[in-house]
């Protein structure tokens, strides 16, 4: 039977698909919720595409929070921390460097699966002038439907604890917002994480946004991209038919 290690090898396989074009060679990582103390993070310098199980760790999840809390001075401490945390470490084996954001995210947000991955078409516009426009605004339903209705924007930090602590600043503020976490979250100069409580439900967040990017290329060939009334956009979001739809796509498939 299954494990729920095998659905985080399954999607993360997935995500690091070349016909996708989400990430190549050592780009991108993801993680699950692995119960109230622990979590399990891609380890680092694995190919997205060919992982299998010993591609991964499971770190406890206490140290990674108490990173952020009282943040060590140097890199190096802080890798040695992150290492001291790893549950089930082989020899040469290390956390992802952005072991520390996973962690952060999924205590705070409630994620059960998170993908990171710098999708080509979703760069295009985080490495220009229009990340912000397409951050902060929804351009047709289904965008709304399952990435939300907006994703938080992060500004480009270092990755490790630098882009940890500024994420964490920033989803805060969009639940402080929305009373619920980001579905999205766009990585200036940097990528995507997609939130989810499955497997499925984070690949189609990840799909929709790389569909959303290719139409904003595509409006920008025409003239300037127009994006959905902010009331329009809540009245999506909120629709009753929409909320059925968006419990359906976050079921396993």
């Amino acid at each position: 039977m299954p494990t729920a290690l095998d659905s985080l090898i399954n999607l993360t396989r997935d995500l690091g698909d070349p016909a996708r074009d989400y990430v190549i060679v050592g780009e991108g990582n993801t993680s699950m919720r692995r119960d109230a103390e622990s979590f399990v993070v891609k380890a680092s310098g694995h190919q997205l595409c060919e992982i299998c199980a010993d591609g991964f760790l499971r770190l406890r999840l206490k140290p990674i929070l108490e990173l952020l809390d009282d943040p060590p001075a140097t890199l190096s401490e802080e890798k040695a921390r992150t290492q001291a945390a790893v549950l089930d470490g082989r020899v040469g084996l290390n956390a992802s460097v952005e072991a520390s954001f996973h962690g952060m995210l999924l205590h705070e947000c409630g994620a059960r699966y998170i993908g990171h991955t710098h999708p080509t078409a979703v760069n295009q516009l985080l490495c220009s002038e229009y990340a912000a426009d397409f951050a902060l605004q929804r351009r047709f339903p289904d965008e709304v439907v399952l990435c939300g209705p907006q994703s938080a924007l992060v500004p480009y930090a270092d990755p490790g604890l630098p882009l940890a602590l500024i994420m964490r600043q920033r989803v805060r503020e969009f639940m402080a917002k929305y009373g619920e976490a980001p579905k999205l979250i766009l990585l200036v100069n940097h990528g995507l994480i997609a939130l989810g409580q499955t497997p499925a439900e984070v690949l189609n967040i990840t799909a929709m946004a790389v569909k959303a990017a290719r139409i904003y290329h595509g409006a920008l060939l025409t003239g300037a991209p127009t994006h959905l009334p902010a009331d329009e956009v809540a009245h999506v979001y909120q629709r009753p038919d929409e909320i059925y739809r968006r419990q359906l796509f976050v079921k396993k498939t």
